[in-house]
């Protein structure tokens, strides 16, 4: 299960073989811990940016390192160095502090599953030329210029493929290798005596070959109109009134103010709003929520997640009801659970937890059309930036980028300076209806979670909400 190109780069240039690291984790075992894991990781990095016209800035790294854990009932043991020597990872193995628990729960023998390759295992640094990304790069300047009003482009390119191999305290080994793309635009325009900026993006496990001109023109065109209808959009009203919320991307609203709710370890400890639920009705009929790590290609997707176990789709909410959470091992263990795949570390340095992969809500049966048109009067959200979440209570602040105000069922101008308020669980009460649209984000999302950031997708079709949520205008 660990590729000969994982062992040629990770073990072998190391001195390492899988005999002398699962001698450390027997080490480990035998300290009267629970579980034990090694993780080894090189990871190679790159990117470009370009602005005013011109390549500003490029870069290239790779850091490799192991992270040596031990768990003991709640608590997880990590050490860790950027160095894959034996010598060292014989230290960390022998000088690792553990506090033996008094009520072990060791985790027997298991035979992971085979998983399925998701994504290529190539290279994308190395398959395209610097000359070939700085021309990317230059199309895109080149695409925004022609429209009328823009001032400057702003396009960042960087590209990542990293190796990992897990040795488990279980005797397993496995590994996993992942490329990663993503694309980021901002364009620049100025306007009636306004300056206004657009921004749009794509990207995930694929190579350079995926972004061709096609969707490079359509992320300016993208970010361009973001920019004109702030030109164009006047100060937001204020108050309780429906509002419908776009699909795709707009489904970082669910991602933070329901998805981190429905994380294991939160659930476990008794601290978010979705605890000791499961089987209750939490959100309207009509509404069903998953998380799916196993999509191809996808930013947010996994072979396997960070412990060895192969990702999958999970349902949480099904109908309105809670079905069920998502679980790392530790958190899986302690409720008496198996990981859902959901284990997650951004890098060899962090302990792993649960983790969303991507995230979102299944399609309904009304189109974006009918339900834009069923509202007199309302707010239609259509993408957001920023925002916060209290997992414990549900209460989320987000602001909307693009938004429209409804008037007799037509879009009647664009508005700007509006934030959207309200509470996670609450809010799934009052979706009144589930568009046919259900798209994940194009590939741009990121998660941040006790200091550690790894990538996710979100998505959601259109949907109507009548209730739970007041708009606080500009």
């Amino acid at each position: 299960m660990l590729d000969l190109q994982i062992e040629q780069n990770l073990l072998f240039v190391n001195q390492l073989d899988k005999d002398f690291l699962q001698k450390q984790t027997h080490n480990l075992m035998q300290k009267q811990v629970d579980f034990c894991d090694l993780y080894l990781q090189k990871t190679a990095s790159e990117s470009f940016s370009l602005d005013e016209g011109i390549i500003k800035s490029g870069s290239f790294s790779i850091d490799e390192g192991i992270g040596i854990r031990a768990v003991c009932g709640e608590k997880a043991f990590l050490s860790y160095s950027n160095s894959l020597n034996p010598k060292t990872i014989q230290n960390l193995v022998r000088d690792i502090f553990i506090e033996p628990s008094s009520s072990r729960n060791t985790v027997s023998k298991i035979e992971l599953k085979t998983p399925s390759i998701l994504y290529t295992q190539d290279n994308p640094i190395s398959l395209s030329s610097g000359f070939e990304k700085t021309e990317l790069l230059g199309k895109i300047d080149a695409f925004a210029r022609k429209l009328p009003y823009v001032t400057n482009v702003i396009a960042n390119l960087s590209l990542e493929y990293d190796e990992i191999c897990i040795v488990r305290g279980d005797n397993n080994i496995i590994g996993d290798i992942r490329p990663l793309i993503h694309l980021g635009i901002t364009v620049i325009i100025s306007k009636n005596g306004q300056i206004e900026k657009g921004n749009s993006g794509c990207g995930g496990r694929y190579l350079m070959s995926n972004l061709t001109d096609a969707i490079l023109e359509s992320n300016v065109n993208s970010a361009y109109q973001q920019a004109t209808l702030k030109s164009e959009a006047v100060a937001a009203p204020a108050g309780q009134m429906s509002v419908v919320l776009g699909n795709a991307w707009a489904g970082v609203i669910l991602h933070e103010a329901v998805g981190h709710g429905l994380e294991g370890d939160f659930n476990r400890k008794g601290s978010s709003a979705f605890s000791n639920r499961i089987g209750q009705q939490v959100a309207a009929k009509d509404v069903t929520v998953i998380d799916d790590g196993s999509i191809p290609n996808r930013r947010g997707s996994l072979t396997i997640d960070d412990e060895g176990n192969a990702t999958r789709k999970n349902v949480l909410i099904e109908n309105g009801i809670l079905k069920d959470y998502i679980f790392d091992e530790l958190n899986a263990r302690l409720m008496g659970r198996e990981s859902s795949g959901n284990g997650r570390r951004e890098s060899f340095s962090c302990s792993p937890m649960p983790r969303m992969t991507n995230t979102y809500m299944e399609g309904g049966k009304y189109s974006h059309d009918e339900i834009i048109a069923s509202v007199e009067n309302g707010l239609y959200a259509e993408t957001f930036e920023g925002g916060s979440v209290d997992i414990t209570s549900g209460q989320f602040v987000f602001n909307a980028n693009v938004a429209w105000v409804i008037k007799n069922g037509k879009l009647a101008y664009p508005v700007k300076g509006c934030a959207l308020v309200g509470n996670g669980p609450e809010c799934l009460k009052y979706v009144s209806m589930v568009g046919n649209n259900s798209e994940l984000d194009s590939g741009i999302g990121n998660c941040g979670k006790n200091g550690q950031t790894v990538p996710v997708g979100v998505g959601q079709p259109t949907i109507r909400i009548d209730g739970g949520l007041v708009v606080g205008g500009g």
